[in-house]
């Protein structure tokens, strides 16, 4: 993942062509840029970016873990939340921390709400 990272802000920084006449700068951008924005935006929600930590609110069915993945939305707006597949069980993730230590300041807050809740620190796919 990490060399998808660096192969898009490879692209990133070398598309971007400056171009200087009479005092003009003229600012021509690669229209995949916006494509990679928001590809980056799409795995950092999923938590696919991240060698971090993440909390469980729940194991289980599909229509509970969307009742959870409600509560927690109308609840907590400061951290994303998704729904992952492993089979048969559905699970509710929630944040996407770079330390043990700011998944444990969340985890504290969650549990008020959600007390079955804890960290994980998920695989990514290779």
């Amino acid at each position: 993942m990490r060399n998808v990272l660096i192969i898009c802000f490879l692209f990133l920084f070398g598309s971007t062509i400056l171009v200087a006449q009479n005092g003009n700068v003229i600012l021509q951008e690669n229209p995949k840029i916006k494509d990679l924005v928001f590809l980056k935006k799409d795995l950092e929600k999923r938590n696919k970016l991240s060698d971090g930590y993440t909390i469980q609110l729940y194991y289980g069915e599909k229509n509970k873990a969307n009742s959870v993945l409600k509560k927690y939305r109308n609840i907590y707006g400061s951290w994303p939340a998704s729904i992952e597949y492993e089979t048969p069980n559905y699970k509710v993730w929630a944040g996407n921390f770079n330390s043990r230590f700011n998944a444990d300041r969340a985890l504290l807050e969650i549990k008020r709400h959600f007390p079955a809740a804890f960290i994980l620190k998920p695989e990514r796919a290779k």
